[in-house]
């Protein structure tokens, strides 16, 4: 199969689960604490289309990194706006990771069943699980980057002053812009994919256990 048809295929199926599964973790955290405008709005669903915009589709198809339509979250619902809005949303990144550590533990079972039985088959299928890490990482860690609109914006700014988050966010959209023309210079490569490694590094060592399994299997 083309390389790079196997790569649209496997970006494609991350976006169809990764995005929607990020949306909907946010919408039921805040759910969780009290705001329920997520599931006024139908975003308590695995259904891809209630999340997906265009735009940031066809980036995560193109670049391999894109964004859903975000989840509307009312603070003045939580016992604590503050508390509620770093909760709800750690829940999307978080989402990401929890995929990205059980699609690593399935590729690593892929790759001891491929070096068992000698089917290359598992070894596609190892190669294909990976590549879900890598995008569910990446996307993980970028939406970590304290820039509005992104998740760790709303982290960082529970911890501001009203007025300052009040001005921010008066330039969400120009702030977002310039977001997009550091990802396309490369400014942002470097610290991107020292913190993408050092995930990897993580979850690599929480799945170990694999790989010890897989000593005594192949031995």
């Amino acid at each position: 199969m083309n390389d790079t048809f196997l790569d649209y295929i496997i970006k494609a199926l991350v976006l169809f689960t990764a995005v929607p599964i990020h949306e909907c973790a946010h919408a039921w955290a805040a759910e969780k604490m009290g705001d329920d405008t997520g599931r006024q709005q139908g975003r308590i669903t695995l259904n891809p289309f209630a999340h997906l915009t265009l735009m940031g589709s066809i980036m995560m198809l193109l670049v391999g990194f894109g964004w859903g339509k975000p989840v509307m979250i009312d603070p003045r619902n939580f016992k604590n706006p503050k508390k509620g809005m770093v909760l709800s949303s750690l829940a999307g990144p978080a989402s990401n990771f929890v995929m990205a550590f059980l699609a690593m533990i399935v590729s690593k079972v892929m790759m001891i069943i491929a070096a068992v039985n000698g089917d290359e088959t598992f070894s596609y299928l190892s190669l294909a699980f990976l590549y879900v890490v890598l995008i569910n990482i990446s996307l993980g860690v970028f939406n970590f980057l304290p820039i509005p609109p992104l998740d760790g914006s709303k982290i960082f700014n529970a911890i501001l002053p009203e007025r300052w988050y009040f001005t921010i966010m008066k330039y969400e959209n120009f702030i977002f812009i310039g977001l997009i023309v550091l990802l396309y210079s490369g400014l942002l490569d470097s610290p991107l994919n020292f913190c993408e490694m050092k995930v990897i590094e993580a979850m690599d060592f929480l799945t170990g256990w694999v790989d010890l399994l897989a000593e005594k299997l192949i031995a």
